[in-house]
C-alpha cells in the first residue's frame, strides 16, 4: 500500500513539473485591459471601453456576456461581489449575493429525524436562492455608468440570438452534465436536446436572448417583474422550489464598505461579509509578512508549511465567526486586529504540522465600547473593477427556467444546512451561517484590488469555491514575494488547505516528489486535487512604466484583451 502511494506521488509530481511556466508574461497593453473566463466576454468589455465607456460600463457588458457564453458560471440566475477603485483612489463594494427565499428555514434540508437529505441543497429547484446579478448590474449602472444601459446589454443579446461557437471545454461540460439537465428539469432544456456537442458547434439561445431583451428594455423590472418573474415563479411551482414573486420584488443589491488593510508596502482592498474572502485574505497576508518567503522560495517546504498552517487556522475562524452581517454580528475589526492574528500562530511549529482536531476558532477580544467566475478590468482613466460572480457549482442547480433560458444557482448549499455538516466543498460552519429567510449565504469569493504607494497595482480574483481565498492569496504572493510576472504568477501550480477535511490538496506540479515527501514527514497529508486544477485566476498588473499586463488562467478558456 505504502509503495503504491509513493509511486502515485512520483507520477503526479512528474506530470505537472513542466506546467509551471513562472516567467511567462501575459498580454501587455498601454491603456486598458479586460480579463475574463471567455474570450468573447473579454472582447465585449473591450468594445465598450473603445466606445468611451468606463470600467463599470465594461463590467456590465462582461457580466451579461458571460451569462451567455459561459453558462456553467456566468449568470443572470446567480449573484456575486464586486470591488471598485476609481481613478481618484475612492473605493466601493457591491454585494449582489443571492438571498434565501422568504419560505426558507434552518431545517429546510433536514428529514424528520434531523439528518441532512443528501443532495437537496445542491441540485434541483429547492437549491436556488433569490438571484442578485441583474439588480446588481442595475445598481452599478445607476451609480457609476456612463453609456446608456441598452448599449451595455446589447452585446450579450447579440451573442445569444446570433449564436457563438463552443470551445472544447464548454462542449465537454454540456455533454458531461446532459443527464443532470434532464433529471433536474421540468422540461427539456436547450442544452440537453443535442446528443453530443463538439468544439466549434454553434449554439443559439433564443429564450435567453428574449430575457436579455426584456432586461435591456425594462431594466430591473425586466427580470424581477413581468414575464421573466412569471417564468421563474412557474418554474418553482412545477419543481417544488420556494422562490416567490414577492422574493423577486423585494431583492436588493447592497453597497458596502470594502475591507481594507496593509501587507508590507501594499494596501489591500477586498470584499467584506457576507463574503469571507476579504477578512481571510488579510489574515493570511498579515501572518505571511513576518516570514522571509522570498528567501525560502516558491512552494519550498518551509514556504508551503507556513502557508498551510496559516490556512488551517484562518479557515477555522471562517467557520465560526463569519456570516451575513445583517443577521449576525461579525467581529470584523477584531478578526483583523494584528495582535489577534499573530496570536493565532502562537502554537505554530516550524517543523511539524498541527492536527486540525487540535485547531479551533480563535476568540477575538470584544470591542472596546459600544462553480464561479471572475473578471478584472482597468479602463484608460485608471478605474478598476474586480468582480466574482457565480452559480456556485458547475451549472448551479442544473435547473433552467423554462421560457427564459437561464440557469438557477444552487447557492443555498453555501449555508450551514446543519452545524458541522460539510457543504459540497467540504466547508463546515455554525450558527453564524445557518439558513434563515432573507439571509445571504456566506461566500469565499475574494475580488481584490492592491495599491502600492497610493497607486493602482493589481486587480485580482478567482472562482473555485473554498479554494478561491487561497488561489488569490498565492497569486498575490507569487508577484509580491517571488517576483513573478502576472501570467507566471497565475500559471504557477497551487495547493490548498481549509482546516477540515485535514488534507492538502495540490495540483500536479505544485511540489516536487522530494517536497511531497518532506511535507509528509512534517505531518501534512498531501493529496492530488480531484479536479486536477485549483481556481481560475484572472488579473491585471500595473507595470512600472504604467502599462498593463493581463494574466488569464490557462486552466480554462480565459482570455485577456485590451488596447
Amino acid at each position: 500500500m505504502i509503495r503504491r502511494f509513493f509511486f502515485l506521488l512520483i507520477f503526479i509530481s512528474t506530470l505537472g513539473c513542466s506546467e509551471n511556466n513562472l516567467t511567462e508574461v501575459g498580454l501587455v497593453t498601454d491603456r486598458a485591459m479586460v480579463v475574463s473566463a471567455h474570450p468573447l466576454a473579454s472582447e465585449a468589455g473591450v468594445a465598450i471601453l473603445k466606445r468611451g465607456g468606463n470600467a463599470m460600463d465594461a463590467a456590465i457588458a462582461v457580466e451579461f456576456a458571460l451569462a451567455v457564453v459561459y453558462p456553467d458560471a456566468g449568470n443572470i440566475g446567480g449573484g456575486g461581489f464586486m470591488v471598485i477603485r476609481q481613478k481618484d483612489g475612492s473605493i466601493d463594494a457591491l454585494d449582489y449575493r443571492e438571498e434565501a427565499p422568504s419560505a426558507a428555514h434552518r431545517d429546510l434540508y433536514l428529514d424528520e429525524t434531523g439528518e441532512v437529505i443528501e443532495g437537496l441543497s445542491q441540485n434541483g429547484h429547492l437549491a436556488a436562492g433569490v438571484p442578485g446579478t441583474v439588480d446588481g448590474m442595475v445598481r452599478l449602472h445607476e451609480k457609476y455608468g456612463s453609456l446608456p444601459w441598452e448599449v451595455l446589454v446589447q452585446p450579450a443579446i447579440d451573442l445569444a440570438a446570433k449564436g457563438f461557437p463552443l470551445t472544447e471545454k464548454e462542449a465537454d461540460k454540456f455533454n458531461e452534465y446532459r443527464d443532470d439537465f434532464i433529471q433536474y428539469n421540468t422540461h427539456r432544456p436547450e442544452f440537453a436536446l443535442k446528443d453530443k456537442w463538439k468544439a466549434g458547434d454553434t449554439i443559439r439561445l433564443e429564450d435567453l436572448a428574449g430575457t436579455l431583451e426584456r432586461i435591456r428594455d425594462q431594466g430591473r423590472a425586466g427580470f424581477y417583474g413581468g414575464k421573466t418573474a412569471g417564468y421563474i415563479v412557474a418554474e418553482m411551482e412545477r419543481g417544488g422550489g420556494i422562490i416567490s414573486k414577492e422574493d423577486l420584488e423585494n431583492y436588493r443589491a447592497i453597497w458596502r464598505e470594502p475591507i481594507t488593510g496593509s501587507f508590507r508596502n501594499f494596501k489591500v482592498i477586498s470584499m467584506p461579509p457576507p463574503s469571507s474572502g476579504g477578512i481571510a485574505l488579510l489574515q493570511l497576508l498579515t501572518i505571511t509578512e513576518d516570514y522571509p518567503l522570498s528567501d525560502w522560495g516558491w512552494n519550498g517546504v518551509q514556504t508551503a508549511h507556513l502557508m498551510i498552517e496559516a490556512e488551517r487556522r484562518i479557515y477555522a475562524d471562517r467557520a465560526e465567526h463569519l456570516g451575513d452581517p445583517d443577521f449576525y454580528e461579525v467581529p470584523v475589526e477584531q478578526l483583523l486586529d494584528t495582535a489577534y492574528i499573530k496570536r493565532r500562530m502562537a502554537d505554530y511549529n516550524p517543523d511539524k504540522a498541527t492536527d486540525s482536531d487540535d485547531v479551533f476558532a480563535g476568540e477575538p477580544l470584544p470591542p472596546e465600547g459600544p462553480n464561479t467566475t471572475h473578471y478584472s478590468i482597468v479602463d484608460p482613466a485608471g478605474n478598476a473593477i474586480s468582480a466574482t460572480t457565480t452559480l456556485n457549482s458547475v451549472f448551479g442547480s442544473k435547473v433552467f427556467v423554462s421560457g427564459a433560458g437561464f440557469l438557477l444557482n444552487n447557492e443555498m448549499d453555501d449555508f450551514s444546512i446543519k452545524p458541522g455538516f460539510p457543504n459540497q466543498y467540504g466547508l463546515v460552519g455554525g450558527e453564524a451561517n445557518a439558513v434563515e429567510a432573507g439571509k445571504r449565504m456566506l461566500s469565499s469569493m475574494t475580488p481584490t484590488i492592491l495599491e502600492r504607494d497610493g497607486k493602482l497595482f493589481m486587480v485580482v480574483g478567482s472562482p473555485g469555491g473554498s479554494t478561491i481565498i487561497t488561489s488569490v492569496y498565492q497569486t498575490i504572493l507569487n508577484v509580491t514575494a517571488h517576483g513573478f510576472p502576472m501570467q507566471g504568477a497565475i500559471n504557477a501550480r497551487r495547493f490548498h488547505h481549509q482546516w477540515r477535511p485535514d488534507g492538502v490538496l495540490a495540483e500536479w506540479g505544485a511540489f516536487s516528489f522530494g517536497e511531497i515527501i518532506r511535507l509528509w514527514f512534517r505531518g501534512h497529508k498531501t493529496v492530488p486535487h480531484p479536479f486536477r486544477t485549483i481556481g481560475r485566476v484572472d488579473a491585471v498588473l500595473v507595470l512600472p512604466d504604467g502599462r498593463l499586463e493581463g494574466g488569464a488562467d490557462p486552466r480554462g478558456d480565459d482570455a485577456a484583451a485590451g488596447f
